[in-house]
């Protein structure tokens, strides 16, 4: 059955270590799109980091990004749909995170919002290529406007078990928490994931989950390949996202997407 919806992640899939698209997989997408078969990201950036990126491939339908809460066309900018977090929940999540000391930002009006420079702030700024804005309050803040997701930076990898743990002991029937890159900690509405954003998304055009290919490394990327009808897991993803793909490819570092829309899509 033909492929006629790709969706990419950015992080650690389609992009390389030093956060740009390599050139056979901007060739590949390019040649896959000429096909007829639409393309797009599917990411936990935000909207604003996202953009270069969808800009640069001319990926002109809507863009999954928050990890599914937001879906927005890059160059209409038609918002398709919106689950920013309850602000009661917000709030209560980044009192949890400020009372174990452990570093958070918010994502009010699609900036990249934070309380002090650190050297999570930092990592972050160069991975997203976004400045942030500084807010006195940002718990304040949350009860006021909307964000999205909360993302905390834990470095220790045993404290990140632990706090996973405990939110989802304590929020899990609420909120849907998850890993991205193994020092982020996302914490999204319950309503939210790239699986339900993909489905919604490939309803919008017609298109029947057998015609769904999705790629992704983490564990933010396994709702979206367990539903895709073809979910392709890379080749640096942890062992529980290889068992759940369909697909195997080679690693980010190694072009994989490319090297799999060519057998899948472009060499048959």
């Amino acid at each position: 059955m033909s492929i006629e919806l790709v969706a990419i992640d950015l992080d650690d899939t389609l992009l390389d270590s030093t956060w740009k698209i390599p050139e056979s997989c901007l060739e590949a997408i390019s040649q896959v799109q000429r096909k007829g078969v639409r393309v797009t990201l599917a990411t936990g950036r935000m909207f604003r980091s996202a953009l270069p990126y969808a800009q640069q491939l001319k990926v002109d339908i809507p863009l999954i990004t928050y990890q599914g809460a937001l879906v927005k066309n890059s160059f209409s900018q038609e918002v398709l749909y919106y689950e920013p977090l309850p602000r009661k929940l917000a709030a209560e999540i980044m009192i949890f995170f400020k009372e174990r000391g452990i570093f958070y930002q918010s994502y009010f009006n699609d900036c990249f919002c934070i309380e002090r420079w650190s050297p999570e702030a930092q990592y972050y700024a160069e991975l997203s290529g976004m400045e942030p804005l500084f807010y006195d309050d940002l718990i304040a803040v949350s009860r006021e406007q909307d964000t999205p997701k909360i993302l905390a930076s834990i470095f220790d990898e045993r404290l990140m078990l632990a706090i996973e743990e405990e939110l989802n002991r304590r929020y899990g029937e609420e909120l849907y928490i998850t890993r991205s890159k193994p020092v982020f900690l996302e914490v999204m509405k319950r309503s939210v994931d790239k699986g339900l954003a993909l489905k919604m998304l490939a309803r919008y055009f017609g298109i029947p989950r057998e015609k769904v290919l999705a790629f992704g490394d983490s564990y933010n990327d396994l709702a979206m390949i367990k539903w895709a009808g073809i979910g392709v897991a890379m080749g640096n993803a942890p062992e529980v996202v290889k068992e759940a793909a369909d697909y195997l490819a080679p690693s980010n570092e190694e072009e994989g997407v490319a090297h799999v829309l060519h057998e899948l899509i472009l060499d048959k």
